[in-house]
């Protein structure tokens, strides 16, 4: 077992038991996200029934919030410790899923979510630092993986989930879950998990440093051009989801069996990870993305085309299960990647840096996912124009992404 150097020594978790709890923390964002997708007809019905499209802010106003909460957990758990910050988050997000379990119209729905993405960024963000603190080199890698094959599963099982929690206890009962859950991850880390930065090793909060740190990013031509590639990726994931449920639903007649076919969509994108890890290093990270970017537009003129002539509905249909599976795909071969490159020569503010590519990335997506959603007509074409042109203009600043000694 390799602890990084400067930890002093603490008790620690078992490996099965750390890694375990690690995942269930990272988890609570994707499970946030995920389970709630069976569940946004209903609520739609309920709080919305005079524009049922405005159900789908459910899923960006979570989103919004947790961008928010990224660009400031990470710092505030270097100033005052891991469990504190990741403690805290999870009050926050406790108390906003009983505030949107409670809630009778949807402007209150949306705030709830909103301060319940804030509060699951704790857990998010400060995992990863906490697992940081422990381990190095090889070890951290071998750790982090196992957490994020766990993770990765729950994107497959959550809308099942989701989905026998409405048939038992109504929409409602989502949000009961979350609180269960959280609660459950909290005690955990209460009991068992010490924290594992030592005062001796805290930084103070400096919002100074925060805004150097944007400056020097967005200053840097690559660092620059990644994160708005990224904010384009995910504008394009985030469209997708939150839209595929009425889709699936309203478009084809599959609302009963949504889950499954999520399910298994998220299972097929799960291997992208793998691939991506085993080709990268041979094909180059710009390479990837690249291919990525053009095989997207292509997949996507065509669903654009099958959409328009009005095709046979095998046709249709299995021509949107594909889509939507490329698009997952391709998130998990293009973020990562994407990520190092804006990081490559930030090491000197490693920590801050990470934040501020996620927030951003995050918080910009959702105003590309936002209006989009809205537009849903009945059919894809909406979401398949959004995906298109980000997927063009990602593509287009692609291009320029030039690595260290370029021109």
């Amino acid at each position: 077992m390799t602890i990084a150097a400067d930890t002093p020594a603490i008790r620690r978790l078992p490996q099965t038991e750390f890694i375990a709890l690690m995942a269930m923390l990272a988890a609570t964002v994707a499970f946030s996200i995920d389970a709630m997708l069976p569940a946004l007809p209903e609520i739609g019905e309920d709080l919305s029934p005079t524009d049922l499209n405005q159900a789908q802010l459910i899923i960006t106003s979570f989103v919004l919030g947790m961008g928010i909460g990224t660009l400031f957990t990470g710092p505030l758990s270097d100033a005052f410790g891991r469990k504190p910050v990741m403690v805290g988050g999870a009050i926050v997000y406790i108390a906003a899923s009983a505030a949107a379990w409670a809630a009778q119209s949807l402007e209150v729905m949306l705030a709830a979510r909103l301060v319940q993405g804030l509060g699951a960024a704790g857990p998010r963000v400060v995992a990863m630092a906490l697992v940081r603190d422990l381990y190095a080199g090889p070890q951290m890698a071998r750790i982090i993986s196992f957490v994020m094959v766990v993770f990765s599963l729950v994107p497959a099982l959550a809308p099942t989930m989701g989905y026998y929690i409405i048939g038992a206890f109504g929409w409602r009962g989502i949000f009961a879950t979350f609180i269960m859950f959280s609660v459950i991850s909290l005690l955990w880390l209460l009991i068992r998990q010490p924290e594992t930065l030592a005062p001796a090793n805290r930084r103070p909060l400096s919002i100074s440093a925060l805004l150097s740190a944007v400056a020097e990013m967005f200053a840097h031509p690559t660092a620059r051009l990644s994160i708005f590639v990224q904010t384009l990726t995910f504008g394009m994931l985030f469209t997708i989801l939150s839209s595929t449920q009425q889709v699936f639903d309203v478009t084809f007649g599959q609302g009963d069996s949504f889950h499954l076919w999520f399910g298994g969509i998220a299972v097929v994108a799960a291997t992208s990870s793998l691939i991506n890890a085993r080709f990268v290093v041979q094909l180059g990270m710009r390479a990837i993305i690249k291919t990525m970017y053009s095989v997207q537009i292509g997949v996507t003129t065509l669903m654009i085309i099958i959409t328009l002539s009005g095709g046979p509905y095998w046709l249709a249909f299995g021509m949107y299960v594909f889509w939507v599976a490329t698009n997952f795909f391709q998130a998990g071969l293009t973020i990562g990647n994407l990520n190092a490159l804006a990081m490559e020569e930030m090491g000197h503010i490693a920590g801050l840096a990470a934040s501020i590519i996620a927030a951003v990335a995050t918080i910009g997506a959702v105003f590309i996912a936002a209006p989009v959603a809205i537009l849903f007509d009945g059919t894809p074409l909406p979401m398949a124009i959004g995906v298109f042109i980000c997927a063009g203009f990602a593509l287009w600043l692609t291009t320029m992404i030039k690595r260290p000694g370029e021109r």
